[in-house]
């Protein structure tokens, strides 16, 4: 399992004294099922062999919740059990060594408590600190107290994810909100509580309930936003991941692609279309994630149930969130995308993940079943696509119905009207794609989802308005017109 920040978000460690003579892999499921993205397997008094047989039993539990396993201190123990990985304190086996005989893919954690020892741990490959103990833990007594002044110090300090922990509760988490951290570990909170699955849930709400709690470290809000487009290959540069990658660009983040297929087209046609094969598009998206996390997704062309299968597996895998999908069947020119059956796998696997939709008229009409003749129409087959598939349906008015007004509906029964002013320009090859890539970097940015539209509504104007005049049919828009003059 390739490790990504949000497995710290509640990281569990087991502890013989706290279960209380309970069986311990039920307990564990107890609390995957409260809410628990991380399971420490923490047993002092075993062996290897020994700790290793017990981890044996926890990793198809975990596995099954996609959350992985992480045995303490002992990597060899880890090895054999086909766990996770390992997390390591102060005085035991260094990173590095355990990096090079563990390989990339094992998740190694390292406890520190100075700025000197974070920045040691990440130099020497770790993947995630755990920082405490923050509060007076009553499983480590004499344990060495972190203020939440030096918990900000160090999270600010390195590139890597932080994990607070020690004497961490319901009652008093929320006093080191703001800090850096990107998780909390928990021992007693959790596994000595009478229900398991209840304190688990408890500890996720109080967190995921202030706006603070998981604040990126300074380091980390230093950063470019980031965003992905998993589409296909326009190779005449005005639509696809072309349009994806120009306008995410122009739009203030950084843009990285999966390419689901290659197309050769221009801007009278499409002649020739080579899907990607599935497991190679699994490649370039895990490739993606496990590296420089994208903080929106953009969906584009797919041309197979395959592909669809695929891209909805991977976002799952890694839980990536603000997913904009333009649901593409046939190009500006009249050449079709995307089979039937593909299509079908998109509606019934992509939609349900994505924050919006983005269809055209003709989309929306193929979706949805219904006819779309007015403004009234566009507002029945919005709330229809969004009571189906429950995600946001931005229904965009540029084919011929209401001039160039857009109409959204959000699933919490809020609903918007985005008025624009229609462009007089022929060259319109890749405005679906500008618009969805340019929503995606907005939402990348933190934007809430009405005002990362009309953002994007403003600059899709101004490339129309640029008025580019390239090919012999319908041509492309100018998407870098603000680098102009």
């Amino acid at each position: 399992m390739i490790f990504s920040p949000e497995m710290l978000t509640l990281y569990a460690i087991t502890d013989n004294a706290c279960l209380r003579g309970r069986d311990l892999a039920e307990q564990v499921e107890f609390a995957l099922q409260g809410g628990v993205t991380c399971v420490q397997l923490r047993d002092k008094e075993l062996d290897t062999d020994e700790l290793a047989e017990k981890a044996r039993v926890l990793v198809p539990i975990c596995h099954r919740y996609g959350v992985p396993l992480i045995v303490n201190d002992d990597y060899r123990a880890a090895m054999l059990a086909g766990a996770d990985g390992v997390h390591v304190g102060i005085e035991d086996a260094p990173v590095a060594e355990i990096r090079r005989i563990a390989g990339e893919d094992f998740i190694i954690g390292a406890t520190a408590k100075t700025v000197e020892q974070a920045r040691a741990a990440q130099k020497m490959g770790a993947d995630y600190l755990g920082v405490g103990a923050v509060f007076p833990s009553p499983t480590k007594k004499n344990a060495i107290r972190i203020t939440p002044e030096q918990l900000r110090e160090i999270a600010a300090s390195v590139k890597l994810p932080i994990c607070a922990i020690g004497g961490i509760t319901a009652e008093n988490v929320c006093e080191i909100s703001g800090c850096g951290q990107r998780g909390i570990a928990v021992v007693s909170a959790v596994f000595a509580a009478d229900d398991v699955r209840s304190a688990a849930e408890l500890l996720r709400k109080k967190a995921d309930d202030d706006p603070r709690f998981f604040r990126l470290s300074d380091y980390e809000r230093e950063q470019k936003h980031t965003a992905l487009t998993i589409a296909g290959s326009d190779s005449s540069g005005g639509a696809g991941i072309q349009a994806d990658l120009k306008t995410m660009t122009m739009n203030g983040v950084f843009a990285m692609s999966a390419i689901t297929a290659l197309t050769a087209q221009n801007t009278t046609g499409v002649t020739g279309v080579l899907d990607t094969p599935p497991d190679f598009l699994a490649a370039q998206i895990d490739a993606v994630f496990s590296d420089i996390r994208p903080d929106a997704v953009k969906i584009g062309m797919v041309s197979s149930a395959e592909i669809a299968e695929v891209i909805a597996d991977r976002l799952v895998y890694w839980k990536a969130e603000n997913i904009v999908v333009d649901p593409v069947a046939v190009a500006t020119s009249g050449s079709a995308l995307s089979s039937d059956t593909a299509y079908d796998a998109v509606k019934r696997l992509l939609f349900p993940l994505a924050e919006v939709i983005t269809p055209n008229i003709p989309e929306a009409e193929l979706i949805s079943g219904m006819k779309i003749a007015s403004a009234d129409d566009m507002e029945a087959a919005a709330m229809a696509i969004t009571d189906k598939f429950g995600c946001a349906t931005l229904c965009k008015g540029g084919h011929a119905t209401n001039d160039a007004n857009d109409f959204l509906c959000c699933p919490d029964g809020t609903s918007y009207w985005f008025e624009g002013r229609r462009i007089d320009n022929p060259n319109t090859h890749g405005t679906g794609c500008t618009l969805s890539s340019a929503i995606a970097a907005g939402l990348a940015k933190g934007l809430p989802l009405e005002e990362a539209i009309a953002q994007a509504k403003e600059y899709i104007s101004g490339a129309l308005a640029a008025m580019l005049d390239l090919g012999k049919g319908s041509g492309p828009l100018d998407h870098a017109f603000l680098l102009q003059g």
